[in-house]
């Protein structure tokens, strides 16, 4: 079966809206990290607003390595709302995103990233349907903004898989979770 990862980069407080104000240092160990995570991933979840602001931005982008993942990957979109930018290999997700992920989490394939798109993030969570998460905590309190774990909780425990610390100071901390009892 396959994984679903939630990439996120965070605050020390939690806040992981609009990380580019607050994760100011990216160094070559986070870049390292993010390599990590992508080459594993052959399918992504984006919500439509992450979708929205990214469509335009990354197919001309050159901030590697993740401009030639993301443009490449299989994009799956939730929405309920036609898209209006056009994106390569994207696909909008029709009905149910729980029964969906339940889907394509049984496909064969490798896992299935969820990069941002906290909303999304946070549902997925509340119906248990997250497997990994790989966190990039900056150095900073931000004192407001949207949290990823907002909303109703996944009440179950996380494994600590790995823990590093980046040269400007990020913590990278890999979750796994545990199994529901």
């Amino acid at each position: 079966m396959r994984n679903v990862v939630a990439y996120l980069l965070v605050s020390l407080d939690g806040v992981a809206e609009a990380p580019d104000q607050f994760v100011l240092d990216f160094d070559e160990v986070m870049y390292a990290n993010l390599g990590r995570v992508i080459e594993t991933q052959d399918a992504v979840l984006l919500g439509r607003r992450s979708y929205d602001e990214w469509a335009p931005f990354w197919p001309t982008s050159s901030h590697e390595p993740f401009a030639s993942f993301i443009n490449a990957v299989d994009k799956y979109v939730v929405t309920s709302t036609p898209l209006e930018h056009d994106w390569a290999s994207t696909t909008v997700v029709d009905g149910s995103v729980e029964d969906f992920v339940r889907d394509l989490k049984q496909q064969p394939g490798g896992d299935i990233g969820v990069h941002g798109s906290l909303a999304l993030t946070s549902s997925l969570l509340a119906a248990q349907l997250v497997d990994r998460l790989r966190l990039v905590v900056a150095p900073v309190s931000v004192g407001e903004g949207r949290r990823f774990w907002d909303g109703p909780g996944d009440a179950r425990r996380w494994e600590l898989e790995r823990v590093v610390g980046t040269p400007t100071g990020s913590l990278l901390a890999d979750y796994r979770a545990e199994p529901s009892s």
